[in-house]
């Protein structure tokens, strides 16, 4: 299959296996609203092709597998018109909404990064395959908004009080953390990925069965030291008492995680903690995008999303002038029905 340069998703048939490919090194394979639309096209192609029979998602060459959603573009853009940027969410949350329900299996191979938009094509996935590359995250707090593409249902139903640790503290977990916490179905070597690919796309009805025969013991998961502290100490879902909880344990690891909680957006972490009481009450992933994106549109609004961005992504100065920490209420209202978010 011929592509031209200016592929930044890589859409591929093997065998009975629909590849996409994202192919944008330079970015970290950042997703973008062309790739957004690519992998949106590819998909409704292979939905009702009886020929596909499994969707595989990995990243081509350099780190991956995908750094997140392009939010510098989507700041940039806030500064012309909120529409635009607007209309990036409103499109990821449609295809992350459509590989959620999509009626073939997939497997995403998170070999390197994932974080954000990178977390949300990833976990609707059937299969999800951390290596000793893997390094996820939801780091959305630390740019002024939460952790969205259906975080709120993926980090949810986690177990204790992990959701409300990684929201707040945007934790970096290995790939073998991801096994034990059930992020990740499987844990590969990287060098077997290639194997996988291959058989798995020339028998895709025994995908399990490659993945288990190639899978092999991860290295110790360091979080689960660490649950018995986070589950007690981000009990509330009140910031002010996760603090203080944390400041009174005393130890380098609380101290470390109070310090990188104090650094992020007050009304990110508050909006973040609601939003995980919130999204257990939605009855459908359906529901959970719709309240996402109403959200997600008033955050984009409130300043700390262009100052976050400004200060981390942009100028790279790491000193972000948050707003003090607003009422939530207002952001969990929902859009209007001409505003709101519906799916394909």
């Amino acid at each position: 299959m011929t592509h031209s340069m200016t592929d930044t998703v890589l859409a591929e048939r093997d065998g009975s296996a629909g590849c996409l490919r994202l192919n944008r090194p330079k970015a970290l394979h950042s997703l973008d609203l062309s790739m957004v639309r690519q992998m949106t096209h590819a998909l409704l192609a292979w939905r009702d092709d009886p020929d596909i029979r499994i969707v595989l998602i990995d990243h081509a060459e350099g780190r991956g597998f995908c750094a997140g959603g392009d939010v510098v573009t989507i700041a940039k853009a806030l500064e012309g018109k909120e529409k635009a940027a607007r209309s990036f969410f409103y499109e990821e949350y449609r295809l992350n909404h459509l590989m959620y329900t999509f009626p073939k299996p997939g497997v995403a191979f998170m070999d390197g990064v994932t974080m954000g938009g990178g977390v949300g094509i990833a976990c609707p996935c059937r299969y999800r395959v951390a290596t000793e590359r893997t390094v996820f995250a939801m780091p959305e707090t630390a740019i002024g908004i939460f952790p969205d593409v259906g975080g709120g249902r993926y980090l949810s139903r986690l177990r204790g009080r992990v959701a409300q640790y990684l929201a707040l503290t945007s934790a970096r977990l290995t790939g073998a953390d991801c096994k034990a916490l059930r992020l990740a179905t499987h844990y590969l070597p990287s060098d077997a990925l290639a194997e996988a690919k291959r058989r798995i796309a020339a028998d895709p009805f025994r995908v399990e069965a490659i993945l288990d025969e190639l899978s092999v013991a991860p290295p110790e998961a360091e979080i689960m030291a660490h649950l018995a502290v986070i589950d007690r100490c981000f009990a509330s879902d009140d910031l002010v008492d996760i603090l203080a909880c944390l400041d009174a344990e005393g130890d380098d690891w609380a101290a470390k995680t109070a310090a990188s909680i104090r650094a992020k957006s007050p009304t990110a972490c508050a909006v973040s903690l609601r939003m995980l009481v919130e999204s257990p009450k939605q009855p459908h992933f359906v529901d959970e995008m719709r309240m996402e994106y109403a959200l997600m549109v008033r955050m984009i609004a409130f300043p700390d999303f262009a100052e976050g961005v400004r200060a981390l992504l942009i100028d790279k100065t790491g000193d972000p002038q948050w707003q003090p920490q607003a009422d939530t209420d207002p952001f969990f209202e929902p859009l209007s029905p001409i505003d709101a978010w519906s799916p394909l």
